[in-house]
């Protein structure tokens, strides 16, 4: 009964939320739907400060509020408001599930599928819980059983969102790009026009979707939807700026990833500008960009949100400090098994002359299915390091053919290979 009582109260909340949204006017359109919901959560608090529903609501919001922002601070303020809704009703199901979600954001993978799994034994038919185990198997590199909980979400509801989205995400590892664009445009298509950073969010990846299959043109179009529907979106900046690099538009590609920096100011996305930098060679200005970049990326090295992959390409293909990118690489293959993370595990290897073991490592990333130039790029160096002339060209040519990032290079690779009866 008092479950019962309390998920009433929780229902109360959201209806009250969502009228009170539905009458912001104008002065509410200045804010995002993830900060109306902040407001609207901790007017709940106000009203009811001894109901741990409101105290769900404003942990959802801060959730929403980090996504939309990429700061990671709105997870630390999500967690605490997790401990005060726990404070005021101890094991309660709901409050949990979103300490997951907490986890997730905060990349403590590990925690959260434990905490996930827990939770999935004690209401084994949760559609949420399934969606929450999706995300922290994939991020670890479970691929098998990242898909088995997908699975179950979308034969426990068909026609749901989460599922269309973690499908789509599963579907893109296993280099199905056309069929990760369907899922995530049907996902799309359920989402309502006042959910702007989410539209943002599902508009962006299905340009990043049609951009793995060879349609730039549909890519750019989405990516500018995706900016329309959420000025600054950073994530959005960031893929347009990548078509633009493909493009050789580096000028425009370095406004787009200075905005971007600004609006999330993350040592990754120092790292992509300093990259775009030293391509239109503003030598200058991209060697300060890395050394900054360092100085930020190892300040949050000892967190598991930290930028570590861009860190290890760093060492081993700018600074060139070889063993620092193993170190690096060791640290988070420790932990983690996922295709990029094996990617960088592979070449930190390479470039430690230890090309045995990364070519094993890199062939289980490409095991999964994945279809991403720069992976293949790196496999190809590898194989060819390793004198196999027609598995590297094998590789090359497969980067080549996807027009991405790392096909020009792996392009200037391929022609250096000595072709039999071909005059040099």
């Amino acid at each position: 009964m008092k479950r019962i009582i309390s998920m009433l109260c929780v229902m109360m909340l959201v209806v009250a939320f969502a009228a009170a949204q539905s009458i912001t006017g104008a002065a509410g359109t200045e804010l995002s739907p993830a900060e109306q919901s902040m407001a609207e959560a901790r007017k709940a608090i106000r009203d009811r400060p001894k109901e741990y529903a409101g105290y769900n609501l404003l942990a959802t919001a801060l959730i929403r509020r980090a996504q939309e922002t990429f700061d990671v601070t709105f997870y630390a303020q999500a967690e605490e408001a997790v401990k005060k809704s726990l404070a005021l009703s101890p094991d309660n199901f709901e409050t949990e599930k979103i300490q997951v979600s907490v986890l997730l954001g905060e990349h403590e993978y590990p925690a959260a599928l434990e905490e996930a799994q827990a939770l999935n034994k004690r209401v084994p038919d949760d559609l949420l819980i399934y969606g929450l185990l999706t995300d922290a198997d994939a991020e670890l590199g479970n691929y098998k059983d990242a898909e088995d909980s997908a699975t179950w979400m979308l034969n426990l509801r068909r026609g749901n969102r989460p599922a269309y989205i973690r499908a789509a995400h599963l579907r893109e590892l296993f280099g199905d790009a056309e069929g990760a664009y369907e899922m995530m445009e049907l996902a799309f298509q359920s989402t309502i026009p006042t959910e702007t950073e989410e539209r943002a969010r599902l508009l962006t990846q299905m340009g990043r979707f049609r951009l793995a299959s060879g349609n730039a043109d549909a890519a750019e179009k989405l990516f500018l939807k995706a900016l329309t529907s959420f000025p600054n979106y950073p994530s959005a900046l960031g893929n347009l700026a990548q078509l633009r690099i493909i493009q050789k538009r580096y000028a425009e590609a370095i406004v787009l990833l200075r905005q971007r920096y600004e609006s999330a100011p993350r040592a990754e996305n120092l790292y992509d500008l300093a990259e775009a930098l030293q391509l239109a060679s503003r030598d200058s200005e991209a060697k300060k960009a890395f050394t900054d970049f360092e100085t930020k990326s190892l300040a949050e090295s000892v967190r598991k949100d930290n930028s570590n992959r861009e860190l290890i390409f760093y060492y081993a293909d700018y600074a060139r400090q070889p063993a620092k990118a193993l170190d690096v690489a060791k640290q988070e293959y420790a932990w983690r098994h996922d295709v990029y993370t094996l990617d960088a595990y592979a070449w930190a290897l390479h470039v430690n002359g230890q090309d045995v073991e990364a070519r094993r490592q890199i062939e289980t990333a490409l095991a999964v299915g994945i279809r991403d130039s720069k992976i293949f790029a790196h496999a190809g160096e590898i194989a060819l390091k390793l004198g196999d002339r027609a598995g590297a060209q094998n590789y090359l040519q497969e980067a080549v053919s996807l027009h991405a990032i790392g096909s020009e290079h792996a392009q200037l690779v391929l022609a250096q290979i000595p072709v039999p009866g071909r005059k040099r």
